[in-house]
């Protein structure tokens, strides 16, 4: 799946309530979108009030993070581009950033990947690891690793276990798996959440400010 942008017109299947009076009223849900960075999405969105019409089927539902600050996320054990198995247990003792995004050798990826390449110096003088992981297998992994000269961990999440596991929320419309970015801390505590689908630069501008302060 690329890691583009997402259109912003109104999904077809999300429509104003009708206001035939001779028709009853459909029974709705509504959904409001405050005016604000989104902090699931990344998008600015404008404060609307829509509803569901029950003559037709509604978007995805939205995913909420089960994973959240403060809270030890599921372990796990995937395969990394070297197909050597790695734990999440591995990290303990030094803090770990973990990121999940949606493919290998889309423009947004490559532009995080890179970023976090870029600075990674400074994620190891701050005791740090780095973890990318996506639903790519570990051939596709080692080939973008070898392609970007990519120093750090890419883990290979076929069929997106470990996604839905941690709660990692979709796009607006649930069309591209999303992008998340997570720091724990020594004792495997998360300290950060942070979702930015389309300034993937940003992640790693947000993990370096909270690692700097620990």
């Amino acid at each position: 799946m690329a890691c583009s942008s997402i259109s912003n017109h109104i999904h077809p299947f999300i429509q104003f309530q009708s206001r035939n009076p001779k028709s009853s009223p459909p029974r709705s849900l509504p959904i409001i979108a405050r005016s604000s960075q989104s902090q699931i999405y990344g998008l600015k969105l404008p404060t609307t009030l829509v509803n569901y019409s029950p003559l037709c089927v509604p978007p995805k539902s939205l995913i909420c993070a089960k994973v959240s600050k403060g809270g030890v996320p599921p372990s796990f054990t995937l395969k990394d581009q070297d197909g050597k198995n790695v734990s999440l247990s591995k990290f303990k003792g030094k803090p770990v950033v973990v990121y999940f995004y949606p493919a290998d050798e889309t423009p947004g990826c490559t532009k995080q990947a890179c970023a976090f390449r870029d600075s990674y110096e400074k994620f190891k003088k701050a005791g740090a690891e780095v973890v990318g992981i996506s639903g790519d297998d570990s051939s596709s992994h080692k080939a973008f690793a070898k392609k970007y000269r990519l120093p750090y961990t890419l883990l290979s999440d076929e069929g997106n276990k470990v996604r839905k596991e941690w709660g990692v929320p979709s796009d607006l419309f649930g069309t591209l798996p999303g992008r998340q970015t997570y720091v724990l801390d020594k004792k495997g505590v998360v300290q950060l959440v942070y979702n930015n689908q389309f300034q993937p630069e940003k992640h790693v501008d947000e993990t370096l400010k909270l690692l700097q302060s620990l």
